[in-house]
């Protein structure tokens, strides 16, 4: 679908890419791979038509269509949220008179074997499938699910945009990019401003819904779950592997080797060869065989090794001074900003040693519940920090605090103790500032680098409680693999606030969830959190019955000793036949509700079907001219019933959650 031919790009002499050619085909879900700095945001850029290669092209198919979403953007509307949103429809007219156009082509052609013919049927399609999300009458539907879906409330929508920080704009111009439906999405660190629900709803949406995507992303766990291909950027080259990213893990470790054993023999060649040079230069005997030596040495062509694997790094923090056994302790915990209640009655206690994980959507409180601890803003109830508790505290705020005139290196020397001192190089070039970047000012330093050297120099310092907020965000894969491993050994206790899946797992063995105004402890990892959610709704709800049951008994106080026990079975009795009552009648509007499901399906089926043969008669040749507005309207009918159904599920969901 887009062709990218011979391309190379060059930088202050430096070059970024050499002369690299791949192709994008129609639902390829690709992950851009490689090390910060080799090219992947640059590559985003040209195939969107932002940036210019040194040499080489971009073919891009009229009519083509691709979005393009990068990690920081100026955002200038002032719309409300619901308003911003709609503007993805504005180009509807537009893709009217294409559609009319390439239909009269069609109709006019009778070249029905040619590439040409069959670009314009495959265009077709596309602007079918987008015409028919945008005149569907679930249009709003989709923007709803699309909102809501990306962590946005109900009463959010009436809000100006003005009013929401730069991570909420992002997720706004995500839901635009998403409801256009391109043929190419391109998507620049997509996760960086989303929670873990926000994530997988994004993960879902890419895998059943869009078209070609390109992607960048440091989380693991995200780019496994929706790529089914990797094309990694190494020293200026490309190496393209049609796996997603786990199985890319392994196939790239089996070609280091490989072109680690090539390196290697290459140099025992070049080396017996300069040997004999050396050896036989002055002799005129050997003069030929020295001089057909020089040649051959001239022309081998170089292997290169790609760039170093730090990952092995063991970066191990200073020992923490031993705390009291309970470094926090929450009893009654809330916080309100006016009349806004983010959490209350938070209770809990987090024993030395332990590793936590502070999970939930955005705006819930996680925090500030930090900032209570921390005690920089005031709060209802009990907050106790445990007997000498040293605290080491990372935020996003946290790289404006470091002293722009000094270097990178001194910025880390002035806070290394003991032998850690001997390895700062090594620990700098692990965080991605190696070589001459260690001798760099801090004030010149982008905000991702100064995050960066904020947390090396926070890890540094002897402290027995790290509270991380959002650390991973500015690091790539090995750099978290680094990070990871120091966290786990550290011997301190941890608080860390994350939506990074594949950085929580084996790290932490409780998580709190934050939602809904409270504070919910769960313990085990990640994943056994995210897989117990599932049924959390019905935990609740029985937990919840118990003490309603409870309060209907009578009290006995004043009923002879033989007469409690009669009344209690009695009202009991009531309350089950007002129970199985109630649950008769919630029972069948289940089943109505699953029947429209079922309803639901059979029309998605119907309508698969349909699609199938008649994409089986375009294969086979049909003369039929209206063959193709047949198969335009089918897909349209597909993609309405996909609504219908969507919806049709989120109620059956919500009333067995409520059941």
């Amino acid at each position: 679908m887009i062709s990218i031919n011979n391309l190379s790009v060059e930088f202050s002499a430096k070059s970024l890419f050499d002369n690299i050619s791949y192709v994008i085909n129609r639902k390829d879900r690709i992950a851009l791979v490689g090390k910060n700095g080799a090219g992947k945001s640059t590559m985003l850029k040209i195939i969107a038509g932002l940036q210019n290669p040194t040499s080489g092209s971009v073919a891009v198919p009229q009519g083509t269509t691709i979005a393009y979403l990068p990690q920081h953007m100026t955002i200038s509307d002032t719309a409300t949220v619901i308003q911003e949103v709609r503007t993805a429809f504005s180009h509807i007219d537009r893709m009217h008179e294409e559609y009319d156009r390439i239909n009269q082509r069609l109709l006019d052609s009778t070249d029905y074997d040619s590439p040409q013919y069959q670009e314009l049927i495959d265009r077709l399609t596309s602007l079918s499938e987008q015409l028919a999300i945008a005149q569907s009458e679930n249009a709003d539907a989709e923007i709803e699910k699309t909102l809501i879906g990306l962590g946005f409330s109900r009463d959010d929508f009436e809000r100006p945009t003005a009013e929401f920080s730069g991570g909420w704009r992002m997720r706004i111009e995500l839901a635009k990019l998403l409801l256009r439906r391109p043929d190419v999405l391109l998507l620049d660190e997509p996760t960086n401003h989303l929670d873990i629900e926000s994530i997988q709803w994004l993960e879902n949406f890419l895998t059943s819904k869009a078209n070609a995507v390109v992607l960048v992303s440091h989380d693991r766990a995200f780019i496994d779950n929706v790529t089914n291909r990797t094309i990694e950027i190494s020293l200026g080259k490309i190496y393209d592997y049609s796996v997603n990213y786990s199985k890319y893990v392994q196939l790239r470790k089996e070609r280091l080797e490989q072109q680690m054993r090539a390196f290697q023999n290459q140099q025992k060649q070049i080396q017996d060869t300069e040997d004999f040079i050396e050896r036989f230069r002055y002799k005129a005997t050997k003069s030929v065989q020295v001089q057909s030596r020089i040649k051959q040495l001239a022309k081998i062509e170089r292997i290169e090794v790609d760039e170093v694997d730090t990952s092995h790094l063991n970066l191990r923090f200073p020992d923490a001074p031993r705390s009291g056994d309970y470094p926090v302790i929450a009893d009654g915990v809330g916080k309100a900003y006016g009349d806004h209640q983010v959490f209350s009655d938070a209770t809990f206690t987090i024993k030395r040693g332990e590793k936590v994980a502070f999970v939930g959507k955005n705006g819930e409180g996680k925090s500030t519940l930090v900032k209570c601890i921390m005690g920089e803003i005031p709060f209802e109830g009990t907050l106790k920090i445990g007997h000498n508790v040293k605290i080491g505290y990372f935020a996003q705020n946290q790289a404006q605090l470091l002293d722009g005139e000094i270097t990178v290196f001194d910025t880390i020397d002035r806070v290394a103790v003991g032998d850690i001192r001997t390895k700062i190089r090594d620990i700098l070039g692990a965080f991605m500032f190696g070589g001459e970047a260690s001798d760099k000012k801090v004030k010149v330093l982008s905000g991702g680098e100064k995050t960066r050297l904020a947390m090396i120099r926070l890890l540094l310092e002897p402290v027995n409680l790290l509270i991380l907020d959002e650390p991973t965000n500015h690091l790539d894969m090995a750099t978290k693999d680094i990070l990871k491993q120091a966290i786990r050994d550290f011997n301190g206790t941890v608080i860390l606030v994350s939506h990074d899946r594949e950085f929580l797992d084996g790290l932490v063995e409780k998580v709190y969830e934050f939602g809904g105004g409270k504070v919910r402890e769960c313990l085990g990892g990640i994943y056994e959190f995210l897989e117990k959610k599932k049924i959390a709704s019905l935990a609740e709800l029985e937990l919840s019955k118990s003490p309603t049951v409870k309060a209907e008994k009578p009290a006995p106080k004043s009923e002879p000793a033989k007469a409690a026990p009669q009344a209690a079975p009695a009202s009991e009795r009531e309350t089950r036949r007002l129970s199985y009552a109630e649950q008769r009648e919630r029972d069948k509007i289940i089943r109505r509700a699953e029947k429209k499901v079922q309803e639901a399906e059979a029309e998605i089926s119907r309508i698969e079907a349909q699609i199938a043969d008649i994409e089986r008669q375009i294969a086979e040749g049909s003369s039929d001219p209206g063959i193709y507005q047949q198969h335009a309207a089918a897909n349209k009918q597909l993609e309405n019933a996909m609504s219908v159904w969507e919806l049709a599920s989120l109620d059956l969901d919500t009333l067995r959650a409520d059941s």
